[in-house]
C-alpha cells in the first residue's frame, strides 16, 4: 500500500470520526433531557419500588426487597391478608378504559376522511376539533362536571326525551353506575382531534392513483376503503393504536379533575390509586412498586396490541 492511499484512508477514518463527534455534540443537550427527565426517573422509579421511603430521617431509603409487591399480590409475609384490593380494583378500572380504544380509533378514521376535503372553509372544521385537545384539562374537567351536573344541560337533554325523571334529575358523575362511563366519554371528546390530525396526515400520504385505478376497474367506495385506504393507515393504526391503549391504562387527570376516584370508589384507577399512595399515605416506596406493575400490563397490552396490528399489516 502507498503512503498516499494510507494518507487517503487515515484521512477518510478521521472525517468520519469527526462528523460522529458532531453529530452527538448535536444531540447532547436532548441527550442530556432526555437522561435527566427519562432514564434517570425510571431507574430510580425501580428501585424505589424495592424499598421504603423514612421521610422523617430525611428521604432516607431502606431497601425491603420484595415486601412491597408481596403487599401487592398477597402472598409472603401478607399471605394471610390476601391481595390489596384497593390496587386490583383500580387496575381493573384501568383495564375497562380500554374499551375507549377501539371506538377512538374508528370514529377518529370516520371525522378524518371528513376533513380530508378540499371545500371551503374546512380548515377552521378541522381547528374546531382540534381545539378540545389544547385545552387544559382543569378547564375540561370543570365544563363537563356542569355538563353533568343534576340540573345541566345534558340531564335537560335526558329528561326532554324522557330518559330521566324530570322530578328527579341526578348528577351523572355521582351515580356509582354510570360515573366511569361519563369520564370516559370525556376522554374520547377531548382525545378525537388528536387522533384525527394522525389519521389525515396518514391519509394524505396515500397514493391517489389506487384509488382513481380501484374506481376505473370498477371498485365501489366499500371497496376502495377496505382495499386501499385501510392498508395505507395501517402503520398510523399501529401508532395510534399503541398511544390509546397505554393512555387508557395510566388514566389520572380525568378521575383526579372531575370525581377523585368517586362516588363509592366507582372511578378508582390505578395511577389514582398510585397517586393516593405517594401523596396520601406518603408510601412513596409501595407506590412505585404498583407503578412497576402498571407499566408491565402497559407493556403486555402494548405488545398485543402491536401484535395484532402488525401481524394484519404483514398480511
Amino acid at each position: 500500500m502507498t503512503n498516499s492511499s494510507f494518507d487517503r484512508k487515515r484521512g477518510e477514518r478521521g472525517r468520519v470520526w469527526r462528523d460522529l463527534v458532531i453529530a452527538y455534540l448535536f444531540m447532547l443537550p436532548m441527550l442530556v433531557v432526555k437522561i435527566l427527565f427519562t432514564f434517570w426517573p425510571i431507574i430510580f422509579g425501580t428501585a424505589l419500588a424495592f424499598a421504603t421511603v423514612n421521610i422523617g430521617r430525611g428521604f432516607s431509603l431502606e431497601w425491603v426487597g420484595l415486601k412491597n409487591f408481596e403487599e401487592l399480590f398477597g402472598f409472603g409475609a401478607f399471605a394471610g391478608r390476601g391481595p390489596d384490593r384497593d390496587f386490583w380494583y383500580g387496575l381493573t378500572n384501568s383495564l375497562k378504559y380500554i374499551l375507549v380504544v377501539p371506538v377512538i380509533q374508528i370514529l377518529s378514521i370516520a371525522l378524518a376522511m371528513l376533513v380530508n376535503r378540499t371545500i371551503p372553509l374546512i380548515g377552521l372544521f378541522r381547528t374546531a376539533f382540534y381545539v378540545p385537545v389544547v385545552t387544559s384539562f382543569a378547564v375540561v374537567g370543570l365544563m363537563w362536571q356542569w355538563m353533568y351536573d343534576q340540573y345541566g344541560p345534558i340531564n335537560f337533554m335526558l329528561t326532554s326525551l324522557g330518559l330521566m325523571d324530570a322530578k328527579n334529575p341526578t348528577n351523572l358523575l355521582n351515580n356509582p353506575v354510570i360515573a366511569l362511563w361519563a369520564i370516559m366519554f370525556v376522554t374520547l371528546w377531548k382525545g378525537l382531534g388528536y387522533y384525527m390530525v394522525l389519521y389525515l396526515a396518514g391519509l394524505q400520504n396515500i397514493d391517489r392513483s389506487l384509488e382513481e385505478a380501484a374506481v376505473i376497474d370498477g371498485a365501489n367506495r366499500w371497496e376502495v376503503f377496505w382495499n386501499i385506504t385501510i392498508p395505507g393507515l395501517k402503520p398510523t393504526i399501529l401508532v395510534c393504536s399503541l398511544l390509546s391503549t397505554i393512555s387508557a391504562i395510566k388514566v389520572f387527570e380525568e378521575i383526579y379533575t372531575m370525581t377523585r376516584g368517586g362516588p363509592a370508589g366507582s372511578t378508582f384507577t390505578a395511577m389514582f390509586f398510585i397517586y393516593d399512595k405517594s401523596f396520601g399515605d406518603y408510601r412513596f416506596g409501595y407506590a412505585a412498586a404498583a407503578g412497576l406493575v402498571v407499566a408491565v400490563v402497559s407493556i403486555i397490552f402494548a405488545a398485543i396490541n402491536f401484535r395484532l396490528t402488525r401481524g394484519n399489516q404483514n398480511a
